[in-house]
């Protein structure tokens, strides 16, 4: 049975607007635009059953949570959590962002880049001073929200809204994503993501989509204001019958049906007024395709072709069905599911020969475009290719490979605000709402 999880931000408030910090003060309020947007995920998700609603206690949540729940068909009453309280950060509410970076320079020089230092010593009222460590307290305090609720809500369906920095915690303990890595998750105010749980924290979960903003009539997270480094479109090539078929397909090269080649055509049209600078595909045949009909609207962009971005070569299982490998290599797709990183396909790959491709592809995809400042570019590959650099992106190995669902057609969107010699920032991943199916993913599940 599976948990899901629909994890929201709330609406833009007045601190927002104000690029003060908010943290856990509760003097900011929803504007206008705060209060639009939330009856915007109200009714994107209104076709759903939620079994539960669960709310942080501060005012720009709670408002968001009322503004949603009144167009939600369930009559489950908000239920408000105090483990999805804002980050704590005491010195700091209320000041301006440009104050503290002034005032407290070492300190927010810390919370950029090393953000799991941070600490802020904090005076009492009978006397003395109490040390705390924000991130490593509010990804705890995530933690615990997630064992209490997983536990009551079993093959269920629930509504978090909660904020940026909890928000991010909750997808990060989730996943296991590090601390350090506290900034390379987006979360805009009142975009929508999913998360899969087939039981309890610890247990197997999937991150089904990252921070949609197309119910805001976004197309993609808006760029950063002074954003100097690049932005890669990650695609996953449309469907194949062998995807249909639940075929393994490795690096036998399947072209696209009639059904991938309409959800090119879709990727093509959501891409359309998005300027690119640059365009890159796995030479075979289902991206190169992907990334042909996608172009059609980018006549001046040349497609680079790069075999780093090549499918994992599935060896002696390309070409069969679960079944046909399941009767020749017992116990051995099991292994694949739960173990992928221990896994060597039979006269193929493992996972690690198919990161060190390509990563170092990746790595030159990016490096190339700061050297000759392009901004957007787009990049065209596989399932097992498009997961392992999601994993790469979060500092995560290999044995996180399924916690990532790329559906196809789907686009994921990487920012590297600071080059390549900071960290990137996973600001949308699985955007799949062109393709018709509202903010689940509809695609079907295929082999790889």
């Amino acid at each position: 049975m599976t948990t899901r999880a629909i994890v929201v931000r709330h609406g833009q408030s007045s601190y927002n607007i104000e690029r003060r910090v908010q943290g856990r003060s509760d003097v900011s309020t929803l504007t206008q635009k705060g209060r639009d947007d939330a009856f915007k995920v109200g009714a994107a998700l209104s076709h759903l059953n939620f079994a539960a609603i669960y709310s942080s206690p501060l005012q720009r949540a709670k408002q968001t949570t009322e503004v949603i729940s009144e167009c939600l068909l369930t009559s489950s009453p908000v239920q408000t959590a105090d483990k999805l309280m804002e980050i704590d950060l005491p010195l700091w509410e209320g000041m301006l962002s440009q104050d503290v970076k002034a005032k407290f320079p070492e300190a927010y020089h810390l919370w950029k880049h090393r953000p799991e230092e941070l600490m802020m010593v904090v005076p009492q009222a009978g006397g003395g001073e109490k040390k705390h460590l924000p991130i490593l307290a509010l990804y705890e305090q995530a933690r615990q929200f997630w064992t209490e609720v997983l536990s009551r809500h079993q093959g269920q369906t629930i509504l978090i809204v909660g904020h940026n920095g909890i928000n991010r915690a909750l997808i990060s303990t989730a996943l296991g994503i590090a601390p350090d890595r506290y900034h390379s998750v987006q979360q805009s105010n009142c975009g929508i993501s999913v998360l899969n749980f087939s039981g309890g924290l610890g247990d197997s979960v999937q991150l089904e989509s990252l921070n949609q903003t197309g119910h805001l009539g976004e197309v993609l997270p808006s760029l950063r204001p002074n954003h100097q480094g690049v932005r890669l479109l990650l695609v996953r090539h449309g469907e194949t019958e062998w995807n249909r078929q639940t075929k393994f397909q490795g690096q036998i090269d399947v072209p696209l049906n009639d059904n991938g080649r309409s959800q090119a055509q879709k990727a093509a049209e959501f891409l359309k007024q998005i300027k690119l600078d640059f365009a890159v595909s796995s030479p075979m045949l289902r991206p190169k395709e992907t990334a042909e009909i996608i172009l059609q609207y980018h006549p001046n962009i040349q497609l680079q072709l790069q075999d780093g971005l090549r499918e994992i070569g599935h060896g002696l299982w390309e070409g069969k069905l679960e079944s046909e490998i399941e009767q020749t290599f017992p116990g051995e797709l099991h292994r694949w599911r739960t173990v992928p990183d221990e896994i060597q396909m039979p006269e193929g790959e493992n996972l690690q020969q198919v990161r060190d491709r390509s990563i170092v592809t990746w790595q030159q995809i990016v490096s190339s475009a700061l050297e000759k400042q392009l901004q957007t570019g787009l990049v065209v590959a596989h399932d097992a290719t498009n997961k392992v650099l999601l994993c790469h992106v979060l500092g995560l190995g290999g044995k996180n490979f399924w916690n990532f669902r790329q559906g196809n057609g789907a686009v994921s969107v990487i920012d590297y605000p600071q080059g390549l010699n900071g960290l990137p920032v996973l600001q949308a991943m699985n955007i799949t709402t062109h393709l018709g199916g509202g903010v689940l993913d509809k695609t079907a599940a295929g082999a790889l």
